[in-house]
């Protein structure tokens, strides 16, 4: 099955078309760089330095400040703007890259002292703070300078990464050192913290990784766990050629570590990298999905038509190996728990819930924007707050995607500054000279730091709005400033829960065709969801196959026994609405097609599972059945097939009444859709090989048994390579292999 992954679809249903999937980068008026990432139940949450300092010509890095940013749906993007600034606390030079973590409802960063004093530790109760010295006993870091712990050889440790197991255990990692006088380890350090009062500090255990391969630059260490097992993740350095992001597995959080491969290639776009370029990622599993956060240098190259933001000095045309840019994408897993490498895209994963219009939100939650500057107001121990600032008299705007009017919103609130009469902001819907749903013209407060709360009409916004812009106008640029906005309505839409294909539950006892999964609903939540894929490449048209379902992006496609789903991965699963009849014991039978014998699939009812299939054969053009018994309620239920083992074809499922029932089309369908014999009686049955010569004849009951009569007759041995058998009374044939 190929897919869209199940929210892909989930959004094309709500209305979204292909332009509602993000664009990378995150931010597009801002350069951004070493990513972090952390989730929640509620939020994905991203960190970053920033490369806005540097001017154009820059041949190293100004990095002073961390920012953040969060997301409910991965599309929408809050930027909170500078949450902790070198540059206004005492004890620190500069903020290089960093590592965060969330745990029971208190954020943690651990960030390096960029001029050589260590790695500090900061805690708050919400992404944008305030911040304040996690590490206790009177120090200001935990690693180095005037650290409760060393930084154990390493002379300039840096990138630290820091991860939070199930248990509340927290561990610290870094790495460093990059030249003659600061030379590198060959490792990265992992530290294991106590507890101490209710910050996690003090000297546990400590361990070095070194057995993992590298280049020269030890790098943005990060941790990360899935179903069990630990992932060390890492970047192999630039100095000798383009960066990649490795990792490598083990079952002990602390080692050792195995190496696997590579998450993230180079992430320099166009396919050209950059001298003196580098690689930095964060991972975090958030609603199912997992994705990863990564810097490149989109903006200063203009790829895909981006604006190339000017440099902090103004020049147009920054140097783009010190102007980078932070992007997302999905990640995914293979059935042996190895990670595909990552494919960098444009657009960025698929939104995963509508946005609701009716909260309160920071100025600066977007998808995309354009024409914008921003200002970070941060002072140390408040919360940060960041201001839009729109160049008004050019295009200026943002945009929102899959937001849910509900019935219908009725007014706009927006909390701005403004220097200047005439300042409004336009609502309008499909693009930024679209149908215009409002206008709100500001109050002249005087100067950019004196808000006002603004209000306006709206209308025709009802229902879900693929792409929502807030449109800025006025006759000179940055002579408004926007602290906040939403809107008044009627409320969002009530979420539609997935429908059966047909409209009607899948009755069991009896068949299931695998092609005609329930279509997904619309709305918040896992209800709305009715299949998942892994990619969105439709790898059965790829190959010739028919169009079905197409919109779906799952890897349906014709063959001799009608329409199939097939290419199927670990990882990817279709649900049916189902009505058993009555409760008790069923036995399932699939028809599957596959040339390996490492392919399998569990069934579940309404997420609790009932069965889990080996598949194998030794043709993708031979269909055989496989069976599980399965006890099933009585009543209406969502049936989930879920792929557990990679490749694997299948077309449907029969469901019979009782244990080790009989296959119902024994009775009267044959392999790839040929009416045989009834179950007692018997056919005659030729085989020939490849050549057309007919080299036995035999009767058999059905085709299945005539494949496995020949394997076991003492002839097949003398016959080389696959043969072909034929029923004489159907036409029905089938490949099968010797015995040799």
């Amino acid at each position: 099955m190929k897919l869209l992954k199940k929210a892909t679809m989930f959004g094309l249903m709500a209305g979204f078309g292909v332009s509602a999937l993000a664009d990378n980068p995150i931010s597009t008026y801002h350069y951004l760089a070493d990513p972090g990432a952390a989730a929640d139940d509620d939020y994905f949450y991203i960190i970053t330095d920033s490369d806005d300092p540097a001017p154009a010509n820059s041949n190293g890095y100004k990095i002073y400040a961390l920012y953040a940013f969060r997301s409910r749906d991965m599309q929408n993007w809050t930027d909170f703007g500078i949450i902790y600034d070198a540059r206004k606390v005492s004890g620190i030079n500069d903020i290089w890259a960093s590592g965060i973590a969330v745990h029971n409802g208190t954020f943690y960063i651990v960030f390096p002292d960029g001029g050589g004093g260590g790695i500090g530790y900061i805690k708050a109760p919400a992404i944008e703070g305030p911040w304040t010295n996690a590490v206790g006993q009177g120090k200001d870091k935990l690693v180095g300078g005037r650290g409760i712990i060393g930084c154990d050889g390493v002379s300039w440790c840096f990138d630290p990464g820091i991860f939070i197991d199930d248990d509340g255990t927290t561990y610290v990692t870094w790495g460093g050192g990059e030249s003659t006088s600061r030379p590198n380890t060959d490792n990265f350090d992992i530290v294991k913290l106590n507890d101490a009062k209710n910050a996690p500090v003090g000297n546990g255990s400590h361990v070095k990784v070194n057995n993992l391969p590298t280049r020269k630059m030890l790098e943005a260490s990060y941790i990360h766990k899935h179903k069990g097992t630990y992932y060390f993740s890492y970047s192999t350095g630039w100095q000798q050629g383009a960066p990649t992001i490795d990792y490598g597995t083990s079952n002990n959080v602390m080692g050792p570590y195995t190496w696997k491969g590579t998450i993230l290639g180079d992430p320099s776009m166009n396919g050209r990298s950059i001298n003196g370029n580098n690689n930095h990622h964060g991972i975090a599993e958030f609603k199912g999905h997992s994705y990863v956060v990564y810097h490149d240098r989109r903006i200063a190259k203009g790829h895909n038509g981006l604006e190339i933001i000017p440099a902090d000095d103004g020049q147009p045309k920054p140097n783009e190996g010190y102007h980078r840019s932070v992007s997302v994408d999905e990640m995914f897993y293979n059935a042996d728990g190895t990670i595909q490498t990552v494919k960098v895209t444009d657009e960025g994963p698929a939104q995963i819930e509508n946005f609701d219009p009716y909260d309160w939100y920071p100025a600066l939650t977007s998808s995309k924007q354009k024409g914008i500057r921003s200002r970070s107001n941060f002072v140390q121990g408040k919360a940060a707050e960041h201001v839009l600032l729109p160049l008004s008299s050019k295009e200026s705007w943002l945009r929102v995607s899959g937001v849910d009017f509900g019935t219908a919103a009725t007014g706009f609130t927006v909390e701005a500054a403004s220097a200047a009469d005439n300042n409004k902001i336009e609502i309008r819907t499909g693009s930024a000279t679209g149908t215009l749903a409002g206008t709100c013209t500001l109050k002249n407060t005087g100067n950019k730091n004196t808000y006002a709360e603004n209000k306006c009409e709206v209308e025709g916004l009802k229902g879900i709005v693929k792409q929502l812009f807030l449109v800025f106008k006025g006759d000179r640029d940055s002579t408004m400033a926007i602290k906040a906005w939403g809107f008044e309505g009627s409320g969002t839409t009530p979420p539609e829960p997935q429908k059966p294909f047909s409209g009607k539950a899948w009755e069991i006892p009896g068949k299931i065709e695998m092609e005609d999964f329930d279509i997904p609903g619309s709305g918040r939540g896992s209800e709305i969801k009715s299949y998942s894929e892994n990619d969105s490449d439709d790898h059965g048209i790829e190959n010739g196959g028919k169009s079905y379902r197409e919109d779906t992006g799952v890897d349906i496609y014709k063959k001799a026994t009608g329409y199939v789903v097939g290419y199927n991965q670990s990882g990817e699963w279709l649900e049916y609405t189902v009505n058993v009849k009555e409760a008790g014991d069923y036995t399932m039978f699939a028809s599957v097609a596959t040339d390996n014998s490492t392919a399998s699939f569990t069934l579940s009812i309404d997420d609790k599972s009932i069965a889990e299939v080996p598949v194998s054969g030794d043709s993708w053009d031979d269909f055989v059945k496989v069976k599980a018994n399965v006890t099933l309620p009585a009543g209406e239920h969502i049936l989930r097939f879920a792929v557990t083992g990679d490749w694997f074809d299948i077309d449907y499922m029969t469901f019979a009444k009782g244990k080790d029932a009989k296959d119902p089309d024994d009775e009267t369908i044959g392999i790839k859709g040929f009416r045989v014999l009834g179950a007692d009686a018997v056919a005659n049955f030729d085989v020939f090989d490849l050549t057309g010569k007919k080299v036995s004849s035999f009767t058999a009951r059905n085709i299945h048994e005539a494949k496995k009569l020949w394997r076991e007759n003492p002839q097949s041995k003398n016959v080389q390579g696959v043969c072909i058998i034929r029923n004489r009374q159907n036409g029905a044939v089938a490949k099968v292999r010797g015995n040799r």
